[in-house]
């Protein structure tokens, strides 16, 4: 039995979970899972790792702090393939980690914004009622807060002599026929709130009232009520206010980051805990300009209808707010997105127990799914549980980088969001090959040494781009000593890793634009 063997034969029976986890370890090092007796013979390894912490390594053989003999790691032959980082994990082991993967699919994703609310009176149609003379309230018709009105129903009786006053002076100019003074009275009535129908009455009767009622001018219910029979009032009093019900307003906050998934318009969906089983349908009202500086939350006003009065005002709410879909995007399952401080990661399963750990940009999340915007593309598989092990072992010596397309030495990530090239360019390549096209240019440098070539190339008709002058990376396998200065070329290139690789490229005749034929005194 050698040395690598019984080390996992002695984690397997070791005490309790910690044994079983330390082999688990051992399976998917690059030593084990790779290596033999053989290999052990031709290679020298990399350095010594303990069996029981990955963590701990050392030069040279030794004991672990266990007092375990380290086990040589060497280098994994299928890193060349797949990149630094790469780890093999046997069969067995991927069953019992229960490791589950899942494809990353290109998708619009649907979110909602689920956040809390308080039910508010439509302050569109909430009025105050305030008296414009000083006077004393003789009678008070509306006893409590809360209590409902009626358009039309009596709110207050006022005596007030700038009201006798005024009544007085417009008899007067009835009396005498004066029709700019009966309308000069007239007028300052109206401006003393009072209504047109007592003012008729007044000219009809001819006698001045000492008491004048005030009533309600819309239906609610009274959300406000300061004052008394008794008390005596000036226009700066706010004695009273009217609300309605029949539509109210909802005051909710979101996160400053889903901030912009909001516009006006959105459908919103509402709960309450006192109304179970029962949904509100509404719509996003008014959207606030300003965010809470201590909370960092921006104020979302949702208007409901509520006919039936059901909702009251200052009532807790749960709301779901229905954000439009984005467009097409490379999506995961959520939990596959290993997140920590400085970076975002998912574990990529390559193929025949092969698993690499990737960086990757993440965009918006839901509560199931999360928006890659860089570092996969559709048709990878991601591993959704289990990962976390497997990323702690890869990530020791991941680059963090995309493995390259088999055959082609190029690396395969995209700008995802961007429309790959299918004739007509307005449509997603569900093959999602990276994004190309063919141009002809003019080589302007060469950088032999980062293999890097400046062109001018011509205007790109169906990606609707202007003539431009940049830098062009060669891919690999194109032979860099077949460029030189002012060389004019006809060259395919593709958006990879959000760098432009040139793919394919050979000489090319200039056009002459005039006539649209070869220019036949080419040098090139």
């Amino acid at each position: 039995m050698n040395t690598n063997l019984k080390l996992l034969v002695a984690a397997l029976v070791g005490a309790g979970a910690f044994g079983l986890i330390g082999g688990l370890v051992m399976q998917f090092l690059p030593s084990n899972s790779a290596m033999n007796e053989q290999q052990s013979a031709d290679k020298q390894p990399l350095y010594w790792v303990a069996p029981m912490d990955s963590n701990y390594r050392r030069d040279a053989p030794g004991l672990s702090p266990m007092g375990m003999d380290l086990i040589p790691v060497y280098e994994n032959a299928s890193n060349a393939q797949d990149g630094p980082g790469a780890v093999t994990i046997s069969p067995a082991v991927v069953n019992n980690f229960g490791l589950r993967t899942a494809k990353v699919q290109l998708k619009t994703l649907h979110s909602d914004i689920n956040t809390v609310g308080y039910v508010q009176y439509n302050q569109d149609q909430l009025i105050h009622i305030h008296p414009r003379v000083e006077g004393w309230i003789e009678s008070l018709y509306v006893k409590a807060q809360g209590a409902e009105v009626k358009a039309g129903e009596p709110l207050y009786t006022l005596y007030s002599p700038q009201l006798v006053n005024a009544q007085e002076e417009f008899l007067l100019a009835v009396n005498r026929n004066n029709t700019v003074l009966i309308r000069a009275a007239k007028a300052r009535l109206e401006s003393l709130n009072v209504s047109d129908g007592f003012i008729e009455r007044l000219q009809k009767n001819k006698k001045v009232m000492q008491n004048i009622t005030f009533y309600a001018k819309q239906s609610g219910v009274v959300d406000e009520l300061t004052v008394r029979e008794g008390f005596y009032v000036k226009p700066g009093t706010s004695m009273m206010s009217i609300a309605q019900l029949d539509e109210i307003w909802v005051e909710a906050e979101v996160f400053e980051r889903q901030s912009e998934q909001v516009s006006v318009g959105l459908p919103v969906t509402m709960t309450l805990d006192y109304l179970k089983g029962q949904k509100w349908e509404g719509k996003v009202d008014y959207i606030y300009p300003a965010l809470d500086a201590k909370n960092r939350t921006l104020r979302v006003r949702l208007r409901f209808e509520n006919a039936d009065h059901r909702l009251k005002p200052n009532m807790f709410a749960q709301v779901s707010i229905h954000a439009k879909a984005s467009q097409a995007q490379f999506t995961v399952p959520k939990e596959a997105v290993i997140r920590t401080q400085h970076q975002n990661r998912v574990v990529i399963a390559l193929g025949e127990g092969r698993f690499k750990s990737v960086e990757v940009e993440v965009g918006q999340i839901n509560s199931n799914e999360a928006v890659i915007l860089s570092g996969v593309m559709t048709g990878d598989t991601v591993v959704t549980s289990a990962q976390f092990l497997i990323d702690s072992e890869s990530s020791k010596s991941s680059d963090f980088k995309r493995m390259e397309i088999p055959g082609s030495g190029i690396s395969s990530g995209i700008s995802p969001g961007m429309e790959a090239d299918s004739g007509s360019g307005s449509n997603m390549n569900m093959d999602m090959q990276p994004q190309s096209a063919t141009v002809n240019g003019t080589i302007n440098a060469i950088d032999t040494q980062n293999r890097i070539i400046n062109i001018s190339r011509e205007a790109i008709e169906k990606w609707n781009r202007e003539p431009a002058t940049m830098d062009f990376v060669l891919a690999p396998d194109i032979d860099i000593t077949q460029f030189e200065n002012a060389q004019y070329i006809n060259f395919t290139f593709s958006i990879i890793n959000d760098e432009f690789v040139i793919t394919k490229a050979q000489n090319a005749e200039p056009i002459d634009h005039s006539t649209m034929q070869p220019m036949q005194n080419s040098s090139h």
